[in-house]
């Protein structure tokens, strides 16, 4: 029955335009089949277009559907889907085309739907508009809901269905936390095979510290204003430090004879004694005897001091020399083998 009524309702709104058809331009008509339409549920819309058979017009509303899949009114109050069904009728010079449209809304109230518009050419002709209602749905904790489709997968799965949006959003911030957190693991690493983490800047040899501090000593000109016990003070001071780097001497605890001892016991220093000896000796004057020293004994000190570092430097031995040296241990180790063979066959004739 209530089809019926839709179907006469219809005639009647195709008889009214059947004298604007006759004269070629379209005529667009809209109505629902309910005038109540539960929230959530599916309604159709029916748009029935009257044109002469050789017009070519289309809706713009349905250019959307077919990007989108769906297109929206009054905001995204009400949804149209695809047409369901789309029927033909001929009417000789003339052609009648009926559209069934699902209607979707999600919000309860009461709503005009806008004309639709259909475009044939540089003309365009709108549809009549159409009241909706939409009933809310009312439900307890105990109602059981049915008629709602389900959560449905989609058409083409992949992993990125799986990633929470925020990552998406916010990609940047998450590839720098896990470089902050790479690098972590990494410091962490480090610090736990090499004991660091930036690289220690190497220490300077025992003879670079030493001549490093002279050439300094000597900028600051101490002697020349007078300041010849800061001038000795720092002049040994230099010399013991570098005898316990270079020779393990502990010469910063120690007196002048006792220094003077050392060096007699080393090798590498005993020869070199005497210009220890006249440093210590106008130091020790200068420093105990409040003496003041003419600058050549000054200029002699410093130079003295220079010539022991120089000539006690290690030196180190070229790569072709130990080679050389390991070459002859393994030859003489190659002719103790033969002499003492041939002692033995000369042993036993």
């Amino acid at each position: 029955m209530k089809h019926r009524i839709i179907r006469i309702a219809l005639g009647i709104l195709m008889l009214a335009g059947v004298t604007f058809g006759s004269q070629g331009a379209p005529v667009v008509k809209a109505m629902m089949d309910t005038s109540v339409l539960m929230m959530g549920k599916m309604g159709v819309l029916q748009l029935m277009v009257e044109e002469p058979k050789n017009a070519k017009g289309h809706f713009p509303l349905f250019n959307q559907l077919r990007e989108r899949g769906y297109a929206t009114v009054l905001g995204d109050t009400v949804e149209f889907r695809a047409p369901s069904g789309v029927d033909t009728v001929d009417l000789g010079s003339q052609r009648r085309i009926l559209f069934t449209v699902p209607v979707q809304a999600f919000d309860s109230g009461a709503y005009r739907l806008p004309p639709f518009e259909y475009v044939v050419g540089n003309d365009t002709a709108r549809s009549n508009t159409v009241d909706l209602k939409v009933a809310p749905v009312t439900v307890s904790a105990d109602d059981q809901i049915s008629d709602y489709a389900g959560t449905a997968d989609p058409e083409d799965p992949s992993i990125f269905d799986w990633i929470p949006d925020w990552v998406v959003d916010y990609w940047w911030l998450v590839l720098l936390v896990l470089i902050l957190i790479g690098a972590g693991i990494y410091a962490w690493h480090r610090y736990r095979t090499k004991g660091y983490l930036i690289p220690k800047k190497p220490e300077p040899t025992p003879y670079e510290e030493a001549m490093k501090r002279l050439g300094t000593l000597k900028g600051q000109k101490l002697w020349e204003q007078g300041m010849e016990k800061e001038y000795f003070t720092e002049l040994t001071d230099i010399l013991r430090r570098y005898l316990a780097r270079r020779f393990g001497i502990n010469a910063e605890e120690m007196t002048s004879r006792q220094i003077m001892s050392s060096l007699a016991k080393n090798e590498e220093t005993k020869d070199k004694r005497a210009y220890f000896r006249k440093i210590l000796d106008v130091a020790d004057f200068v420093k105990f005897a409040k003496v003041r020293p003419l600058p050549e004994d000054n200029i002699a000190s410093y130079e003295s001091a220079v010539r022991f570092v120089n000539e006690t430097k290690p030196i180190p031995k070229p790569e072709d020399e130990v080679d050389t040296s390991a070459q002859g241990k393994a030859e003489k180790k190659k002719k103790a083998a033969l002499k003492k063979n041939n002692k033995k066959k000369g042993g036993s004739k």
